[in-house]
C-alpha cells in the first residue's frame, strides 16, 4: 500500500514538474514574441518619425477701394465704387521624408483659383557633418531673406512688391548647393547657397539658358535675447525675347535695338542686401527686417514683372522686351506686446521699376514708356492675435501710393487702391 502511494505521489510530482516546465517554456516564447513585436513597433515608429506632414489654411476677407487689386475673388464689377471679397488665399500641405542624409518633399496648394504644386524636390546631405546639401527639383530661390520666409509666418498678408514681381511663386526649377562649415568652426555662422535655375518659376523650362542665383548669409545669436542676420545675393540670368527688336533705356527714353534675329535673350541681373535684428525684452520681442534690390529687369511694355512663361512667347510687337534699371526696398518693424498674444506690425514697401525716368516724363510718346515705368509705394499697418500656436488672426491695412504723370491715362493723380485684409489662419 505504501509503495502504491509513493508511486502515485511520484507520478503527480513528475506531471507537475513537466507542466511547470511547459509553462516556463510557453512564457519564454511569449516573451520572445513580445520582444519581437516591440522591436518591430520601434522600427515603425522610427520610420514614421522621418515622415512629416504640415499644412496651413488662410481664409480671408478683403475690402479694396475702387482701383484696388485683391488677392481673393474676382476683379471689381463696379469701377466707380469700392468692393469686397472673401476667399481662401492659401491652403497648403507639405509631405516630407528625411532619413538624416536624404530628403524628399512635395507641397501642394489649394485655393479659390484651383489646385497646383509648390515644392517638389530631393536633397542629399553630406554624411559627415550633415550641414552641406545638394538639392534638385522645384524649391525656393536662394535670393534674399523674404523669398524663403514662409507665408504662414509673414507678418503682412503678402510679400513685398518687388519680390512678388521678380520672384513669382518664389520657387524655380533647378539645382542648388548649400555649404556650411562644421558646428565647431568659428565660421559656423556663415552659409552659402548657390545654384542654377531654369528661370521660369514653377513652369516647365522652355529654352537652353540657365540662371545663376546665389546668397552668402550670416546669422548669429548674441546671448539668449538678441539675434542678427545679414545677407548678400546675386542673380545673373536672361529672358527670352521673341522679336527681332529689343529696347534699352537711353537718357529719358527707350531706344530700339535691332537684334538681327528673333529669339534672342536679354540679360537680367539683380543685386540684393538683407538684414535682420531681433531683441527680447520686458516689452516683448522686437524685430527689424530690411531688404533692398537693384539691377536690370527685362519686361514687356505694359509690365515690369519677371516673365514666367509656360511656353515661349510668339513674335508679336507687344511681346518685345524692355530692359529697365530698377530699385526696390522694404522695411518691417514688429513689436510683440509684452507676453500677450498681440503683435503690432509696421511695414514700408517701395518699388521703382525705372529709375531713369520720373513723373510727367513717363508716358510721353517719344519716351516709349508706360504705366509700368511708374514707381509705387505702400505703408502697411497691422496687428496679429495668436489664439494658440495653431490659430492666428491678422488685420492689416495698406495705404498704397503711386507716382503720377499727366501723360499716362488713369495715373494723373494717386489711384484709389488702398486695401484692408482680415485673415484667419490655421496651421498644423
Amino acid at each position: 500500500m505504501r509503495k502504491i502511494k509513493f508511486t502515485l505521489l511520484l507520478a503527480v510530482s513528475l506531471l507537475s514538474a513537466t507542466s511547470f516546465a511547459q509553462e516556463i517554456e510557453r512564457l519564454d516564447e511569449r516573451i520572445d514574441t513580445l520582444s519581437n513585436e516591440v522591436e518591430t513597433l520601434d522600427k515603425i515608429v522610427r520610420n514614421l518619425s522621418k515622415f512629416k506632414v504640415s499644412a496651413y489654411i488662410q481664409g480671408q476677407y478683403q475690402y479694396g477701394q475702387k482701383d484696388a487689386t485683391l488677392k481673393v475673388g474676382d476683379s471689381n464689377e463696379n469701377p466707380e465704387k469700392g468692393f469686397n471679397r472673401i476667399g481662401i488665399r492659401r491652403g497648403r500641405m507639405k509631405f516630407a521624408y528625411d532619413d538624416g542624409i536624404g530628403t524628399g518633399a512635395v507641397q501642394i496648394e489649394v485655393n479659390d483659383k484651383g489646385v497646383s504644386f509648390r515644392d517638389l524636390y530631393i536633397g542629399v546631405k553630406d554624411p559627415w557633418t550633415k550641414r552641406n546639401q545638394l538639392m534638385a527639383g522645384v524649391f525656393n530661390r536662394p535670393f534674399g531673406h523674404e523669398v524663403t520666409f514662409s507665408t504662414s509666418s509673414l507678418e503682412s498678408p503678402e510679400r513685398a512688391t518687388v519680390i512678388q514681381y521678380f520672384f513669382p511663386d518664389e520657387r524655380d526649377l533647378g539645382a542648388m548647393l548649400s555649404l556650411r562649415t562644421p558646428i565647431e568652426s568659428p565660421l559656423n555662422f556663415l552659409r552659402l547657397d548657390a545654384g542654377v535655375f531654369a528661370g521660369n518659376s514653377i513652369n516647365r523650362e522652355t529654352d537652353n539658358r540657365k540662371d545663376f542665383i546665389g546668397r552668402l548669409g550670416a546669422s548669429k545669436n548674441i546671448g539668449k535675447d538678441m539675434q542678427w542676420g545679414l545677407g548678400f545675393s546675386y542673380y545673373n540670368g536672361s529672358v527670352y525675347n521673341p522679336t527681332s527688336t529689343a529696347f534699352e533705356m537711353e537718357d529719358k527714353h527707350f531706344r530700339p535695338v535691332d537684334k538681327g534675329k528673333t529669339g534672342s535673350f536679354m540679360k537680367r541681373e539683380y543685386f540684393g542686401l538683407d538684414a535682420q535684428f531681433s531683441l527680447l525684452s520686458a516689452m516683448g520681442k522686437t524685430e527689424l527686417r530690411a531688404e533692398g534690390l537693384w539691377g536690370t529687369q527685362p519686361g514687356i511694355t505694359t509690365s515690369s514683372r519677371s516673365p514666367n512663361y509656360s511656353s515661349r512667347p510668339t513674335n508679336l510687337e507687344e511681346n518685345a522686351l524692355y530692359a529697365r534699371p530698377f530699385l526696390g526696398y522694404f522695411f518691417y518693424f514688429i513689436q510683440d506686446i509684452g507676453s500677450s498674444p498681440f503683435s503690432f506690425v509696421l511695414k514700408y514697401d517701395a518699388y521703382d521699376p525705372n529709375t531713369k525716368i520720373k513723373g510727367d516724363e513717363v508716358g510721353r510718346e517719344e519716351s516709349l514708356t508706360h504705366s509700368a515705368d511708374l514707381a509705387q509705394s505702400t505703408v502697411g499697418v497691422g496687428a496679429l492675435y495668436r489664439f494658440s500656436k495653431h490659430i492666428r488672426l491678422q488685420c492689416y491695412y495698406e495705404f498704397n501710393s503711386n507716382e503720377t504723370s499727366d501723360s499716362v491715362i488713369g495715373y494723373e493723380k494717386d489711384r484709389k487702391d488702398n486695401v484692408l485684409t482680415v485673415r484667419l489662419q490655421y496651421k498644423f
